[in-house]
């Protein structure tokens, strides 16, 4: 029986997520098709990735370029918008099967929960979103009948695998693994000197310059384990998280019986993104294989240094904290990383610029999505501030 193709919007289809995602699309044209494609400012890849895929809508965040992308796209039948009302539209769309959610930072929150609302299945690749509305996002898929959210993370996507079959009941702890970044082993004496340029040349992963930064500092495993604790409902003191420097082991379930299952594989992103677009299925992908005989992989695992990068445990103390702590947490992290990128603030002033936010911004036990954006402002300010 022949199967329908799957619609699917791309909120970040110009970033490191995005790109790979259509290229799973480019190999599997009678699967997938690129519906909808979003950016937020790369007008010139937006056009060119719209003039291959030749989706029917485009929308390009940034409304100073919106002329731009109208124009060089005028030959085709593809209706282009701006602004981030017009990514609202388009996620609650008919012809929309899927919303792949990569957008980077807070900026996923509401399109994620437009989504969800207008029952479409979310492939989530965006993090904060849970991290900031976590409690916000789990209530609107109880009021859905349709939608849901398969995880795009690798380490996420590895914990929803090894838990399919099973009981959540039986779930004793999840464990994360983490590559440890450039800076594995490194003190603070030399992570005070360390430059954006280092910080970003990861030994395992290709990702986005923010994700990035957030792998190095270990801010990228704080905000998986918040967003494990609300995707599968484990509480935070049941989610470890080990360093495991071959990225080879995405993640693993330890169960009641005292038998632990890891999902194994290639670092590499196209595996969970395919995983997500055809679940519940699998099709044969001839990339990324992997043979521990040909690459002689021995495995390592170890106890992170939350004292070093204290990221990590800033993020188990804020989801302890709970209410709006997660948010301050991200938006001060969002500043310090785009500073520390411009080259205005050292390394080691990251996790200081959060903690001064969490220490100035109210605490609100009980959120909101209007009260997240208004904790977010709040919280970028006073990091602003700092900087």
């Amino acid at each position: 029986m022949e199967t329908k193709r799957k619609n699917i919007a791309i909120l970040g289809s110009t970033g490191s997520i995005g790109t790979q995602a259509l290229d799973i699309i480019r190999d599997y044209p009678d699967k997938f098709s690129a519906e909808v494609l979003v950016a937020n400012n790369n007008s010139q890849l937006l056009i060119a990735q719209a003039r291959e895929f030749e989706p029917n809508f485009v929308v390009i965040a940034n409304k100073d370029k919106f002329a731009e992308v109208r124009d060089a796209l005028a030959d085709l039948p593809i209706k282009v918008y701006a602004g981030s009302e017009s990514i609202l539209d388009v996620v609650a769309m008919d012809c929309v099967d899927m919303v792949l959610a990569a957008m980077v930072g807070f900026a996923g929150l509401l399109p994620t929960i437009k989504a969800i609302e207008a029952g479409k299945v979310v492939a989530l690749a965006n993090k904060e979103t849970l991290v900031v509305g976590g409690k916000i996002i789990c209530d609107k898929l109880k009021e859905s009948a349709t939608s849901c959210i398969l995880p795009v993370d690798s380490e996420h996507s590895a914990i929803f695998q090894c838990l399919r079959g099973e009981n959540i009941d039986d779930v004793e702890k999840l464990i994360l693994t983490a590559s440890g970044g450039p800076f594995f082993g490194k003190d603070v004496e030399f992570l005070r000197n360390v430059t954006a340029e280092q910080a970003l040349n990861h030994p395992n992963w290709k990702m986005g310059s923010k994700v990035t930064i957030d792998s190095a500092s270990l801010m990228n495993k704080g905000f998986e384990m918040i967003e494990a604790h609300w995707l599968f409902g484990i509480p935070a003191d049941r989610i470890e998280v080990l360093v495991h420097r071959q990225s080879v082991v995405h993640s693993m379930v330890e169960f009641a019986d005292a038998s632990i299952k890891a999902q194994i594989g290639a670092p590499s992103m196209r595996i969970p993104i395919q995983y997500a677009f055809d679940y519940p299925n699998r099709t044969y992908s001839p990339k990324n294989r992997f043979s521990f005989l040909e690459h002689g992989v021995n495995l390592t695992f170890e106890k992170p240094d939350t004292k070093t990068f204290r990221c990590l445990q800033i993020a188990y103390d804020c989801l302890s904290h709970g209410g709006n702590a997660p948010c301050i947490m991200n938006a001060a992290n969002e500043i310090a990383v785009d500073a520390f990128l411009k080259g205005k603030i050292g390394f080691m002033q990251i996790p200081e610029i959060i903690e001064n936010a969490l220490n100035k911004v109210a605490f609100q036990s009980a959120i909101t999505v209007e009260s997240c954006f208004a904790t977010d402002k709040e919280a970028r300010r006073i990091a602003m501030e700092m900087i």
